[in-house]
């Protein structure tokens, strides 16, 4: 009997570690290393007519970064790591967001995302209907080590689970 007990508490112990373990290869990552990870699954969900069109944004330091920001209804000062993928002209729903929100902030990115499909529902709906249709079935969600995730494109639920798969692979 106290060998049973022994040996599940060692258990117990082993498989606990894991999970730390991977909880912490998460946590510990740099926000240059988040961010590499979200342009990677990004641009891997993506077909190459998608990645030559939508160039991926990291930072309001690049090139239409703070357009982007703006766009999404983001600010840089809520942001820890992203990679953002938007159509700046007003003739496509397309978007695409990784981001990790600095603590606290979530609410805040969240927010700014719901608006920015908001927004896209609203420039469609009397004038596309095919991009109405996007953007109405966009997908807004929370993965498990914390990043907000949009996807708004054609097949956004292939391209969803692809880039959540990417993220949430550990090392």
């Amino acid at each position: 009997m106290k060998k049973a007990i022994l040996f599940t508490l060692t258990l117990a112990l082993l498989l606990g570690g894991c999970g730390d373990k991977n909880k912490n290869t998460v946590e510990s990552m740099t926000p240059e290393e988040r961010t590499q990870r979200y342009e990677t699954a990004i641009q891997a969900a993506r077909d190459e007519d998608a990645n030559s069109a939508f160039p991926i944004i990291t930072s309001v330091e690049d090139d239409m970064g703070q357009a982007a920001f703006d766009l999404l209804g983001l600010k840089a000062e809520d942001v820890e790591a992203c990679a953002l993928s938007v159509s700046m002209m007003n003739v496509k729903a397309y978007g695409i967001a990784a981001v990790c929100p600095k603590a606290g902030r979530e609410e805040a990115v969240r927010s700014g995302l719901n608006d920015f499909i908001a927004t896209q529902k609203g420039n469609f709906q009397h004038y596309l209907a095919d991009q109405y249709d996007i953007a109405d079935k966009a997908r807004l969600g929370t993965l498990t080590d914390g990043t907000i995730l949009l996807v708004m494109c054609q097949g956004q639920d292939q391209v969803y689970e692809s880039i959540r798969k990417s993220i949430e692979e550990t090392t």
